[in-house]
């Protein structure tokens, strides 16, 4: 999973990002300090496997990861090239979804890049400037499709796609409202344009150490920004970047003090974690072993034989059947022999739809 984090500058995306990555991005109290993009990965806290890794006393534990993409603070203009420009737009159009890090706290030391603290405006900025960087890609794609178009169907077809999307653009609306109907052609089409606006979005209301005990509740901004989210079908969770900031150099069990007195039930990467998995439609299913545990992210729905393909493209080939057991009834019983002797261990074929939680022994024949 990749995910792209964009903002204006100064709502504390880079410090957001220096805590969920420890990778150390520059963050400081002036614009545009982030100037190359910064990636970091990022292991999916999964004690599942932590848990199977001890009971097989695996040599290796691998979790599941998030590759983050930080890039520059957008600024309104950034596509006329006010600012740095969207040069930087480019890093995060293959990212899977955008969490975009909204300024909701007041502090007078923070120069906000607008003269005044307002979530809705910001967030329309950044929308806007995300359209205008679809409008290039299309204008583009535009001019390369018209030379054919005349001589060619299929062509023809897709300009006229491209001239209603580059419409609905135009009226300052995002790409994921646009509706391309059921044509199949259409369908890949406006798929394959990886357009920034098209992608699902998360919101992360940063808001001041006060306000997050109660999870924003009490603060105009982030309802505002819960109340936009909810008509665009985005996810919202509520973060202190600077307390984030703090947690990051403390070891699993300081951490779950501090987070007790502070009187937060999960960290900020905890949330942004559940809250990218809800918003893509993921899960993970698990393997176990003396070689390795490992955690894989896949699609809710996948069905055996292509949850074996993340895996190897030969495990999916030469798939045969899926021994399966739940991670719960695994561990209660110590082992795979003993879960068979229970009836907990299903034989499953191509059709069955794995499950979260789901430990998994492929059987294939290559």
């Amino acid at each position: 999973m990749k995910l792209g984090i964009v903002g204006l500058p100064n709502v504390g995306k880079s410090t957001l990002f220096n805590s969920l990555t420890k990778a150390g991005a520059e963050s400081a109290n002036y614009p545009f300090c982030t100037i190359d993009p910064n990636v970091g990965i990022v292991a999916v806290p999964d004690e599942r496997i932590r848990l199977l890794g001890e009971m097989y006393r695996s040599k290796k534990v691998t979790p599941a990861v998030i590759e983050f993409v930080d890039i520059a603070g957008l600024v309104k203009g950034a596509s006329k090239g006010e600012g740095l420009g969207n040069q930087f737009l480019s890093n995060i159009r293959e990212v899977d979804a955008i969490v975009h890090v909204v300024r909701c706290f007041e502090d007078e030391n923070v120069v906000h890049v607008d003269g005044s603290v307002d979530p809705l405006r910001d967030i329309e900025t950044i929308n806007l400037e995300l359209i205008f960087s679809d409008l290039e890609i299309l204008e583009r794609r535009i001019a390369k499709t018209s030379k054919g178009a005349r001589m060619d169907k299929a062509l023809g077809k897709e300009l006229e796609l491209l001239q209603r999307i580059k419409e609905h653009l135009e009226a300052g609306k995002l790409a994921m409202s646009f509706d391309a109907g059921d044509d199949e052609d259409h369908v890949a089409w406006f798929n394959s344009y990886n357009l920034l606006t098209a992608k699902p979005v998360i919101f992360a209301a940063n808001v001041a150490e006060d306000d997050l005990s109660d999870d924003g509740a009490g603060n105009g901004g982030v309802q505002a920004v819960r109340e936009f989210a909810a008509q665009n079908g985005s996810e919202v969770f509520v973060i202190c970047a600077q307390i984030e900031q703090e947690i990051v150099e403390l070891d699993d069990d300081e951490k779950a003090m501090f987070l007790e007195d502070m009187g937060i039930q999960q960290s900020g990467l905890d949330k942004l974690i559940a809250a990218s998995y809800r918003i893509l439609g993921l899960m993970s299913f698990l393997t176990a072993g003396e070689d390795e545990t490992r955690a894989w992210t896949i699609k809710i729905g996948t069905k055996a034989p292509q949850a074996a393909g993340k895996i190897h493209t030969d495990f999916e080939r030469g798939f045969i059947k899926a021994e399966v057991v739940n991670y719960k009834d695994l561990l209660e019983l110590g082992s795979l022999a003993a879960a068979r002797e229970k009836g907990l261990v299903g034989m499953e074929g191509k059709e069955y739809v794995v499950q979260d939680g789901d430990v998994i022994l492929f059987r294939f024949n290559v």
